[in-house]
């Protein structure tokens, strides 16, 4: 189930963060974080399975266009398909259809668009 990111999430949404190649520094994730916090076009989500947070997905809101820009998955959970099924919640959520990657998460998202053909 996806969560709407809030102030008590932020050591975990920082963790999540962290398996992002570009979000490795302390200082750049607390610069993210507060960029979600407080532009109105940042959104972050959180997946909640069973009582644990396990991944996240961020998007900034382009006119009615969303370009994701964080996507990561704890590695305990990696291969279970929750990447997928963020994406596949993720229009729900944001009342848009049109959703496009960011170059950082490009090859994630085409490869859960693949898998999504292919079942």
């Amino acid at each position: 189930m996806l969560l709407r990111y809030k102030k008590t999430f932020e050591k975990i949404s920082m963790g999540l963060l962290s398996f992002m190649p570009h979000e490795k520094d302390v200082k750049k994730l607390l610069e993210t974080i507060h960029e979600y916090e407080t532009n109105p076009s940042w959104h972050l989500f959180l997946w909640k399975k069973e009582d644990d947070l396990v991944g996240l997905i961020g998007v900034r809101m382009e006119d009615t266009e969303a370009v994701i820009q964080h996507i990561s998955v704890n590695p305990s959970h990696r291969g279970e398909g929750l990447g997928k099924e963020m994406l596949l919640k993720l229009p729900t959520v944001l009342q848009t259809t049109s959703i496009k990657p960011s170059e950082d998460v490009e090859s994630f998202y085409t490869k859960c668009q693949t898998k999504k053909e292919g079942e």
